[in-house]
């Protein structure tokens, strides 16, 4: 497992005969060590890679023939609130702060370019309610789920906080929760039995 395998998941992998290996700090985007694996599951990362289609085939290469890679992570649909927040924050000249998520509908197409067999994209979102946006973006920091841009922009102003707060909070239901959106991308596929 790559990434923030929980030792629940791990236990119950292990409890049903499976040989679990945890890499927290693999980088997906690297050749993986310690090949070949019969399955690999990747939890985030993904979302973060530079090069994708790279770490794809890096997932691929570490599998045994016919072995399969299923990998999570956070898609481009995720977090349209605090998304708007960020743009009433700066509305004359936007920072960049949060990095390109993927776009579910381009991911086939980078399974296919990466030589997966057996490609599979799933998606699902999850919605949660938050009463402020300081909730939000501790819960994202909480998470790992901060800004990843090699250049991140240098931290809001009071006012234009102020301002991306009060966005947020316009956005609130009745109860003065404001729902956010994460939409979680699956990607399932295989090695061939060729082994390429």
């Amino acid at each position: 497992m790559i990434g923030a395998c929980t030792e629940a998941l791990a236990t119950h992998l292990r409890q049903n005969f499976a040989i679990v290996d945890v890499h927290l700090a693999t980088n997906p985007a690297e050749p993986i060590t310690g090949v070949p694996y019969d399955f690999i599951g990747v939890i985030g990362q993904l979302d973060a890679v530079n090069d994708l289609p790279g770490a794809l085939i890096h997932l691929r290469s570490a599998l045994n023939p016919g072995g399969m890679a299923i990998a999570s992570f956070i898609g481009g649909q995720s977090l349209p609130a605090l998304r708007a927040a960020m743009l009433a924050a700066e509305p004359d000249r936007p920072a960049g702060r949060l990095h390109p998520l993927v776009d579910a509908r381009a991911a086939p197409g980078l399974l296919q370019r990466a030589g997966w067999k057996d490609p599979v994209v799933d998606t699902h979102t999850l919605s949660v309610r938050y009463a402020s946006f300081d909730r939000l973006v501790e819960d994202l920091r909480d998470q790992g789920l901060g800004n990843a841009l090699a250049r991140p922009a240098a931290p809001l102003g009071k006012a234009a906080l102020a301002r991306a707060r009060a966005a947020f909070a316009e956005r609130a239901d009745a109860d003065g929760r404001t729902i956010e959106t994460f939409e979680i991308i699956t990607l399932t596929g295989r090695r061939s039995l060729g082994g390429t």
